[in-house]
């Protein structure tokens, strides 16, 4: 009973919460109408806030129109908000895709909403996993279509489609035919309508056994996944050494994971970006989406984000104690006893020769400078740092105990002269990561 499964299915994602709003990706098809008009019900039932989305993609003229209309008209009882895109965009089924999918972003934010349900079902599923075969794939394509991926959820994915048209007969519903479906020349047509017919005759079961390969996939897929460690954990020297199969393996759970669409192409992009930069002091970036960066060099991999650059105030240092900067905990303590060992410059704890108690900490500014340890005499902090190979993207977030525009420790990085040790150190400067 489809009515039921859909209610199990949102269940399972405690999505049935009253007041939450729910979008419908409603194009006014047989799949989609099978589940707003299921959705109706559950609404009422749960007091969910329903919404329906029509992208009109306007490449039948007057026939898309009609189906906007139609769509409307169907949902007089709920709310429906629907756009119609420009005849400049490309007809291909990549394009629509973008444009389907960045239209439901949009309809997300305009809602305040994290929920859309799209009706793919489970012969969309086995088409999917075919089409990938038919490409060229690994185990991770064989999964097809994920029934939860971020803000989407697919509840019809376990139904096929013989009952969504049974259960839309049954309640009398008048679905949108969409006429582009029977054109052939788009490859999911034509496996629908030429390819898949002929494979019946072969095995009547094959659509039910595509959808068992998946699920079979998906399960392999979870013990693989929970056998790697994640890519940032690895230096780039020690992913090098890894077996090939090893190396493809993380890289496709770690795409996976960042939800970026890949192939066998990408994947070895990445592995060579990594070999190639395994030697590197300051390190290479290697853009992956539009506010996301993978960073190699010969101590770390690391993925950054556009918002991993902070903002926060500066913070007046001027007794000891303890003080908190970002993510980060600041502490300066009277020196009681030398330690076993001085700390290297890396670590972000030094011993230090105070005469008061005035500092800053704060991200760098432009015109710092530093006396390097050593040295007689100032220079740019920019200079300092560029002799350190220190990456841009960590530049940006440095913090720096300073004294107007004179700094003074780069924790990680070094001191400046001016408060070296000469004979018992009178502080100890701790910066650390809060819990």
């Amino acid at each position: 009973m489809i009515e039921k499964n859909v209610e199990l299915f949102l269940a399972k994602y405690n999505l049935l919460k009253p007041k939450n709003n729910i979008l419908v990706a409603f194009s006014g098809g047989y799949d989609s109408m099978c589940l707003l008009h299921v959705m109706k019900c559950i609404a009422k039932k749960y007091q969910l806030n329903l919404f329906a989305i029509h992208l009109n993609h306007n490449w039948r003229g007057e026939e898309s129109d009609l189906e906007e209309e139609n769509c409307k008209i169907f949902c007089s009882d709920i709310e429906f908000y629907s756009e119609k895109l420009s005849s400049d965009i490309p007809h291909t089924e990549t394009a629509a895709r973008k444009a389907r999918y960045d239209f439901f972003e949009k309809c997300a934010k305009k809602f305040n909403s994290e929920i859309i349900l799209t009706a793919h079902n489970a012969n969309d599923n086995a088409e999917t996993v075919f089409y990938r075969i038919l490409k060229g794939t690994g185990i991770t394509g064989l999964e097809g279509i994920k029934e939860h991926r971020d803000i989407y959820y697919r509840p019809l994915l376990n139904i096929y489609r013989d009952d969504i048209e049974q259960y839309c007969k049954k309640n009398k519903l008048t679905p949108n035919i969409d006429s582009s479906n029977f054109d052939s020349s788009f490859a999911r047509n034509k496996i629908r309508q030429e390819i898949f017919p002929k494979l019946k005759e072969i095995n009547t079961h094959f659509i039910n056994n595509l959808n068992k390969l998946s699920k079979s996939a998906a399960e392999a897929n979870k013990i693989i996944e929970t056998n790697l460690m994640p890519l940032e954990n690895y230096s780039a020297k020690q992913f090098t050494e890894l077996a090939n199969y090893y190396q493809s393996a993380i890289i496709h759970n770690f795409l996976r994971s960042a939800n970026i669409d890949y192939d066998m192409k990408k994947i070895n992009e990445i592995v060579d970006f990594i070999v190639r930069n395994l030697n590197s002091k300051s390190g290479k970036t290697l853009s992956l989406t539009t506010n996301l960066w993978l960073f190699v060099n010969n101590k770390k991999i690391e993925v950054i984000k556009k918002h991993d650059i902070c903002e926060f105030k500066d913070i007046k240092i001027i007794k000891e104690g303890s003080y908190e900067i970002a993510d980060y905990k600041f502490t300066i303590t009277k020196c009681n006893k030398l330690p076993k060992k001085f700390p290297l410059d890396e670590e972000l704890i030094a011993y230090v020769n105070l005469h008061e108690i005035n500092f800053d900490l704060r991200t760098r500014k432009t015109n710092d400078t530093i006396q390097p340890l050593g040295m007689q005499g100032t220079q740019p902090l920019k200079k300092y740092l560029s002799g350190k190979k220190i990456p841009k993207h960590e530049k940006a977030n440095l913090i720096v105990l300073c004294q107007d525009n004179d700094v003074l420790w780069v924790p990680g990085y070094g001191i400046s002269e001016k408060i070296k040790v000469v004979s018992f150190p009178t502080h100890v400067l701790k910066l650390e990561k809060r819990g």
